[in-house]
């Protein structure tokens, strides 16, 4: 062999190739024994586990939804339905605790007494403001 070619032999056992390099050369990763492969199953099954402790909190409670629609006579909901820029059957369901076809039918009473006048709206979604 002459001087200035090197060997892939001489060059691992001088150290001047890196690990990709060896890697490369001897054909991949060395496949893991069973031992091995148990090991880093139950490593990783640890770790899977302390993960899903650290997320998991304390349980929502459900609060089941009122069929019945709120008073429109109420104070108390008018109240609270003057402090809400826009009115939408979503918000007003949500802020309540009711059904949305609840809200629905809420939000068309008010509007035929003449408390909400509807700004925008199709068939999916109507959008009311408080006068």
């Amino acid at each position: 062999m002459s001087e200035g070619l090197l060997s892939v032999e001489s060059l691992k056992n001088n150290g001047t190739m890196s690990d990709w390099q060896k890697l490369i050369i001897m054909g991949g990763k060395k496949k893991l024994n069973l031992k091995q492969m148990e090991r880093a199953q139950d490593k990783k099954d640890e770790e899977d586990e302390k993960k899903k402790k650290e997320k998991a909190g304390p349980p929502k409670e459900k609060r089941p939804l009122s069929i019945i629609a709120p008073d429109v006579k109420n104070e108390k909901i008018m109240g609270e339905l003057k402090k809400m820029n826009v009115l939408t059957p979503y918000a007003v369901a949500t802020r309540f605790n009711v059904r949305i076809s609840a809200a629905k039918d809420f939000l068309e009473q008010l509007q035929e007494t003449g408390t909400v006048h509807l700004v925008s709206g199709n068939h999916n979604i109507k959008i009311y403001k408080v006068d």
